[in-house]
């Protein structure tokens, strides 16, 4: 079909731009033209943010975007930017602090009208055709005869979004207890949803991090309610809608308090982090059900992500025939028509009624009972029940490829592969599975060849061939950590010295000296109208959260005393709102129960090394760095050790036990130091 608009998205590889890329709006991608047009006509930017996936934003795409009248108010009184929030998430950020300074509340699309110098005076989200060209309409009648207060409005909202998580250095002699974490913990308590899992209310999001330090401080502290509230919400979780029970994988969240219906769209960070969530909980609980969640999880990854080179795609949309979630539900006669009598057993098992468990006579596939449970009410056993399901589910699952199917997001991001790196080496760890070492290793070597520059920066997409914005903190601290992951499961020593060389670019390049914290972006970066720092842990954690964990970890790795004692100032400077945000400071809570009960540190040394460090880890011990080596290397924690014959060393804080020669003698060694 011929086009009657084609606009200056033309040359953009982001599938979320080139979306827009025909609306008669006349877009323009970030960057210096469209600033510099909105300049020299004197005319107010609109800055439009979505991302592929998002449900809402297709639907201002269509109502909006794609009209005329619409366009005909944006392209003669306005210059328009279109922006893919993950591409450019320091540009997102900036603008979503706007948002919440101006109403209180954000979300996707984010519609920012903003001064040509890119100062914000007003922020929004989704409004339908009328009310936008209402509003734009105010705000240029504003511009012609009011321009002062518009100044007004930009300083502002200007030097409210500077000042969000602005922080200072914390000097003290501060020193942690565990009573603090205890307190974090049961104030955090009071939100634990102990019937669905999650946290209390709606909308429910997996939050990994979350469950990542509370396994942490279940194991320092042996509370057997944080244990039963995550296997619980784990289990809740698996169960639920928001887990595609043919496919595997997850949605990014419900909008339910009971994980019942997904907001469809399904993230590549999403899939990672859980990946690493579950397999440590499989470790910790041996329940089959994580292991299961793991599998096929990874399976979904490689059938519908992975790309040629080895990396993954970012998301698959909510969306198909512009409609939310109709390629994953069902209606019951589908369900009776596919499977016939093997229907009986799976609508049992996933509450499936004529009437439709959720709106139109739909039906998502959503567990509330146990197997054994459900094998009684439909006389069968266990294991006859396993094998119905599994043979459904392959038929459903046959039929529902033959949909159209979900838009896929291709572009590929640094940070979100290297979390699912991470992910995939905690599989590896837990189960095993040559497969998921082999997929984590195929992955950073490609973002190597793909991404990493021969200077030591980093690029953050990568699409047809081309990469083309500059990383930010979250992807090198990312990395950073993948390269520590990759290490403990093939204790290739060369992984941990990439990571010190990243560590050394990200000190040159994105270190402020005065607070002892990490930009979110590059000193190489074009200015924006404000240099952010990324502190609050969300559904990834925050990049600084991520960079002093590195810091602390590799430092301990490394035997560098200054990486831990930097990692300990920035949370000392993080106590404060700690204290204050709680479960919204997670994995800085993580890092402060190393500073309370520091990690043991294992070195394993001659034949059979690294077989013996493997064993070992298929355990849960977040408290134990484990450093193999068969010969000498460039470690300094093996120098002057035993090479002839299988040596174990056994420290913490540098105090150590006598080496001993068996993995029995030295986890006798780690329960008694533990016990102490």
């Amino acid at each position: 079909m011929t086009k009657t608009y084609t606009n200056h998205l033309k040359n953009e590889t982001s599938p979320y731009l080139l979306m827009h890329v025909h609306n008669p709006v006349d877009w323009y991608p970030w960057g210096e033209e469209a600033l510099e047009k909105a300049k020299e006509e004197n005319k107010l930017l609109i800055i439009s943010i979505g991302y592929a996936a998002c449900h809402w934003c297709h639907v201002m795409e269509h109502e909006s975007f794609s009209d005329s009248t619409v366009a005909h108010v944006m392209n003669d009184n306005f210059v328009s930017i279109k922006i893919d929030r993950e591409e450019r998430p320091d540009i997102d950020q900036i603008y979503m602090n706007a948002a919440f300074i101006t109403t209180g509340q954000g979300g996707w699309p984010l519609n920012v009208v903003a001064l040509p110098d890119g100062r914000p005076v007003f922020a929004g989200t989704y409004f339908k055709k009328e009310q936008w060209i209402n509003i734009l309409s105010q705000i240029r009648q504003m511009q012609r005869s009011e321009p002062d207060k518009l100044q007004k409005y930009a300083e502002g909202i200007t030097n409210g979004i500077r000042k969000i998580e602005a922080i200072s250095l914390v000097q003290n002699d501060k020193v942690f207890k565990q009573e603090e974490l205890t307190r974090l913990v049961t104030n955090w308590k009071s939100s634990f949803d102990n019937l669905w899992g999650g946290t209390k209310g709606s909308p429910k999001f997996p939050m990994p991090i979350e469950y990542e330090f509370l396994m942490h401080y279940f194991h320092e502290s042996n509370d057997h309610e944080v244990l039963g509230y995550i296997s619980h919400s784990l289990k809740k979780m698996a169960w639920g809608g928001i887990y595609d029970h043919l496919a595997g994988g997850f949605a990014r969240y419900s909008v339910d308090s009971h994980w019942k219906v997904p907001h469809f769209e399904k993230m590549l960070y999403d899939q990672g982090q859980l990946i690493e969530v579950y397999s440590k909980a499989w470790r910790i609980t041996q329940n089959d059900i994580f292991k299961e969640v793991v599998y096929q999880t990874i399976d979904f990854l490689q059938q519908e992500l992975q790309d040629e080179s080895g990396l993954f795609y970012s998301s698959l949309d909510a969306d198909s025939e512009g409609v939310e979630g109709k390629f994953y539900i069902w209606s019951e006669q589908e369900i009776v028509d596919i499977l016939g009598d093997d229907a009986i057993p799976f609508i049992a098992t996933y509450g499936i009624t004529e009437r439709g468990n959720w709106e139109h006579g739909n039906n998502v596939l959503f567990q509330t009972k146990p197997f054994e449970e459900i094998a009684k009410t439909t006389n069968l056993s266990v294991e006859d029940l396993h094998k119905s399901l599994a043979i459904s589910k392959v038929k459903l699952l046959k039929h529902r490829n033959s949909r159209v199917r979900p838009a896929l997001d291709d572009k590929i991001l640094a940070s979100w592969n290297a979390l699912t790196i991470s992910g995939l080496c905690e599989a590896y760890q837990s189960f095993g599975e040559d497969r998921f070492l082999e997929l984590a290793i195929n992955a950073i070597e490609a973002i190597e060849t793909n991404l990493l520059t021969n200077n030591g920066r980093l690029n953050r997409n990568f699409k047809s061939g081309k990469a083309s914005i500059n990383a930010f903190l979250d992807d090198y601290a990312t990395l950073i950590k993948a390269y520590m992951q990759v290490y403990k499961v093939t204790f290739n020593q060369e992984m941990l010295l990439k990571a010190n060389r990243m560590v050394k670019y990200v000190m040159d390049h994105f270190y402020d000296k005065q607070s002892g914290m990490f930009f979110y972006t590059s000193d190489e970066d074009p200015e924006l109208i404000a240099r952010k720092m990324e502190l609050s842990d969300n559904v990834i954690p925050s990049s600084n959260s991520i960079m002093a964990n590195n810091l602390y970890l590799l430092g301990k790795y490394l035997d560098i005393t200054s990486y831990e004692d930097m990692a300990i100032q920035m949370v000392k400077n993080m106590e404060e709102s700690m204290s204050k945000g709680g479960k919204y400071y997670a994995n800085w809570a993580r890092l402060k129960q190393y500073l309370i009960n520091p990690p043991y540190e294992l070195v394993i040394t001659g034949e059979n090394a690294t077989t013996e460090a493997l064993q070992i880890s298929k355990n849960y011990h977040p408290d134990v760095i484990i450093i193999a080596a068969e010969s000498q290397g460039n470690l300094s924690l093996t120098l002057d050790k035993d090479f002839d014959k299988l040596t174990f060393y056994l420290c913490q804080n540098k105090a150590c036990q006598l080496p001993v020669h068996s993995r029995e003698k030295v986890l006798e060694q780690l329960e008694v130091m533990r016990n102490r």
